[in-house]
């Protein structure tokens, strides 16, 4: 069983958007002759006909037209597809790609589990080398796409200018204790100007 790295990048990375951006939910998985009709729209990434996708499925089996042509009809009702008239037939598109579709239903696989941590484990255990290094080819790719925290120099001024704030608040005294501060001055002086007077007496 093979299996396919899952990295969700934004829509403006490689200019495709994600599969939750047309679809606007979870796909379903394709069935067998579903999967190799999106396989050719996929790979060729361009408008095709159902003629041209017949022809290219009869290289490998036996297949009719009207079996192709309902098969992409479907397709086309589901969403997978968008379609435009070319003279007296349609020509297919994806609106999706694969990478998009993988990363979906893997996604989809893992939200299920009842403990996505081991499920992680479990899957990075069971990739190979190549896997590996796509893997983390992916996490730089994604890793640039994140914004970097604050430099630590930038940081410390913010937290010096705060600091200096609030000491210069608290070297303010309130005006209640400035004015009792000026009473009890004032106090003292009185009673220390009547003691004089008594010793002078």
């Amino acid at each position: 069983m093979s299996y396919v790295l899952f990295v969700a990048f934004p829509p403006s990375i490689g200019g495709h958007s994600r599969f939750a951006d047309y679809g606007g939910g979870v796909p379903r998985q394709l069935g067998e002759l579903e999967d190799a009709v999106m396989t050719r729209v996929w790979q060729w990434n361009r408008p095709v006909t159902v003629r041209e996708v017949l022809e290219d499925l009869q290289q490998e089996r036996s297949i009719a037209y009207t079996t192709v042509m309902t098969v992409m009809d479907n397709l086309h009702q589901k969403g997978w597809v968008r379609r435009e008239v070319d003279g007296r037939a349609y020509r297919y598109t994806a609106v999706s790609t694969r990478a998009a579709y993988s990363a979906a239903l893997m996604n989809e696989a893992w939200a299920q589990s009842d403990n996505p941590a081991s499920a992680l484990v479990a899957f990075f255990g069971m990739m190979s080398s190549e896997q590996r290094e796509a893997l983390n080819d992916a996490i730089r790719i994604v890793g640039h796409n994140v914004p970097e925290p604050p430099a630590p120099q930038a940081e410390a001024a913010r937290e010096a200018a705060g600091q200096g704030a609030g000491g210069g608040a608290g070297g303010a005294a309130a005006p209640g204790a400035a004015e009792d501060a000026g009473e009890g001055a004032a106090e003292d002086a009185g009673e220390g100007g009547d003691e004089n007077e008594g010793d002078g007496r």
